[in-house]
């Protein structure tokens, strides 16, 4: 099995972009196997929760981003919506398990026009991408007015004692058993990379600030993991996000 080479330092922009792409690709044949040991089968009911959250009517396009082997995909598509999957990582995508499309792309310039999706869902890979901002704003751009992102993420429990118990299991457990189980500076790596998710209220404002409203923050099982939804704001200029997108004043 191929090795994964990410850095004990938390890698930024491009190194970031490589980095998790080749970790990605070293992971992906165990992905799921070691995904539903370390949570106790539990993100597939965040994942069900994720979906349901959407609130889309039966038919609805979504796009979900960063999709992996097809999670996601596959609740959408029992939930009656129209998923199409994107992907940083090929070796996720060949180790898909959905009858979705599935698009080979950067989450930050998708090969897709402007508001063209009802809704967008991402799971667990806020904290992978290069930047958050700039991601916000294409999500703001490929939504239609009115429609949905719902974003499941991990996060820390607001109780101490639990909060103590989840820093050591995510700390010393995932990365003995991730080791274990598939490529050890993976899962040596993403306990570390929750250092890139900014506080609640500045998420609240990065999502906002590309004309997202109705932003809600859930917490789940008890805090480990949370669900960020919001709605795509009616008459939101398309010429001011693209700006935004790409940094340009």
């Amino acid at each position: 099995m191929a090795r994964s080479t990410t850095p004990e330092a938390l890698p930024e922009g491009d190194e970031k972009v490589a980095a998790v792409r080749t970790m990605f690709d070293a992971i992906a044949p165990r992905y799921d196997l070691v995904n539903r040991i370390m949570t106790f089968r539990m993100d597939v009911r965040w994942r069900r929760r994720t979906v349901e959250r959407l609130h889309l009517a039966p038919g609805a396009t979504v796009v979900d981003l960063a999709c992996g082997t097809g999670d996601l995909c596959r609740e959408l598509s029992t939930a009656g919506l129209a998923p199409i999957g994107v992907d940083l990582s090929f070796g996720m995508l060949a180790a898909a398990r959905t009858d979705a499309p599935l698009v080979h792309g950067d989450a930050l310039r998708l090969p897709l026009p402007d508001g063209c999706v009802d809704g967008v869902t991402c799971g667990f890979a806020l904290r992978n991408f290069a930047s958050l901002p700039p991601f916000f704003a294409e999500l703001a751009r490929i939504v239609r007015p009115g429609g949905r992102i719902a974003l499941l993420e991990v996060a820390e429990p607001p109780n101490r004692v639990l909060r103590f118990g989840h820093r050591a299991y995510f700390g010393k457990v995932v990365p003995l058993v991730g080791g274990l189980l598939s490529d050890p500076a993976a899962y040596r790596y993403l306990p570390r990379s929750v250092a890139y998710l900014p506080d609640p209220m500045v998420l609240h404002e990065q999502l906002a600030e590309p004309g997202f409203s109705d932003i809600e923050r859930r917490l789940l099982s008890a805090g480990i993991a949370q669900l960020i939804t919001a709605t795509r704001g009616v008459g939101v200029d398309s010429t001011s996000i693209r700006r935004q997108r790409t940094g340009s004043s």
